[in-house]
């Protein structure tokens, strides 16, 4: 394994001392836990399953609306069970409303991002699961500003409520729509808080009111490489998509852009996505952010397909080429789209399924983090 100066990254970011938790929410227990805390509290068990309803399947968040509880008990009700867990502060949209990109901020004033892309055939969420990443990979606008804290299960699944709220208030044009699918490609490295990001996992696709009924294939989470813990994902028993932010295909490289490869090396990494994707027979995607002059060169592209292919060639891997969104005062800038064509080709040219992303909210501070960075002139 490479050596490196650098400090060890830890594979579960911990929480700061004395920082207060997030109020407990129905998302982040299961059905049995939200009628064991009703009970708890001295309330009928239904008053469980009757709030879930409300939250997962009418998507219901002004208790005047909630009209099967006691109109004496339903502000009781809600703080207990349906704290609020974040408050819009800014939303700014692009490509004709399709896309909307809403800055957070939680309850302690820690700024996160979503956002919510309307297709003609799909609704897709991009979510946050940690207030800025300890990962600290230097392209990106949220590994610039470190990690503030993980965020809770029910943080990260309100994201997509509200924004399935959204839907189906009309307030995307289009029409009523249901989200169809949720990326793990918000703020923070998800495998770095794995218990709550597992348990958003099972709270989106546990059939209502358990959940919000999604289908896992519907569901891709991302990670830069943090292998124990992709390993623990394959053996979970739900179908999600891995994405492997893998950005280079050489360890010397790699260490610079992603300096979790100082611990885990590109082999590590590639064989640990190889397993995801024979054990959950899901093909893994390759998340790769292309830099001019720094990774786009054509004999890296050679050199990406024989890692991929050093594997096998039976089609577990699709690579997904990301044209670099900079971020203001960065030295890194998106690479020439000749150079991206010809990336693609070398890869297609070896069997490998590759494609280039289609970029969305660019004139909106589209990558992530960028929003949260410049709120209130500061990079929270």
């Amino acid at each position: 394994m490479p050596q490196s100066s650098r400090p060890s990254l830890p594979l579960v970011m911990a929480e700061p001392r004395g920082r207060a938790k997030p109020p407990r929410h129905l998302a982040d227990l299961s059905l049995d836990e939200r009628t064991a805390y009703a009970t708890e509290l001295g309330l009928p068990a239904y008053r469980a399953k009757q709030l879930s309803t409300h939250y997962f399947e009418r998507l219901v968040d002004d208790p005047d609306e909630m009209t099967d509880l006691p109109a004496a008990a339903r502000g009781e009700l809600v703080a207990a069970f349906l704290p609020r867990l974040m408050t819009p502060l800014r939303t700014l949209e692009a490509d004709r409303a399709t896309t909307r990109k809403t800055l957070w901020r939680l309850f302690d004033g820690a700024l996160v991002e979503s956002v919510l892309m309307r297709y003609p055939d799909r609704v897709t969420m991009c979510v946050s699961s940690q207030a800025g990443c300890g990962m600290a990979c230097p392209f990106c606008a949220t590994g610039q500003g470190g990690l503030q804290r993980n965020m809770s299960t029910a943080e990260i699944v309100e994201q997509v409520v509200a924004g399935a709220r959204s839907l189906a208030r009309g307030e995307v044009p289009g029409g009523p729509a249901r989200v169809s699918n949720v990326v793990f490609m918000g703020m923070g490295e998800p495998l770095a808080n794995y218990p709550a990001v597992v348990g958003a996992l099972r709270r989106l696709t546990e059939a209502a009111p358990s959940g919000l009924g999604m289908s896992a294939r519907g569901v891709t989470v991302s990670t830069v490489g943090l292998v124990p813990r992709i390993n623990q994902l394959a053996e979970l028993g739900l179908p999600v998509t891995l994405a492997l932010s893998l950005h280079a295909p050489d360890d010397e490289l790699r260490n610079e852009l992603v300096p979790i490869n100082t611990r885990f090396s590109v082999d590590q990494t590639v064989d640990a996505a190889w397993n995801y994707a024979r054990i959950t027979r899901r093909r893994v995607s390759i998340e790769y952010a292309m830099m001019r002059g720094i990774n786009d060169q054509a004999w890296r592209a050679d050199l990406l397909a024989d890692v991929l292919l050093a594997r096998g060639d039976w089609g577990w891997v699709h690579v997904n080429l990301i044209p670099l969104n900079p971020t203001p005062g960065s030295k890194w800038t998106a690479s020439d789209p000749a150079d991206e064509r010809e990336f693609v080709r070398r890869l297609e040219a070896r069997g490998i399924a590759a494609t280039v992303r289609d970029t969305r909210g660019r004139e909106i501070d589209g990558a992530c983090g960028q929003l949260a960075a410049t709120a209130d002139g500061s990079s929270r």
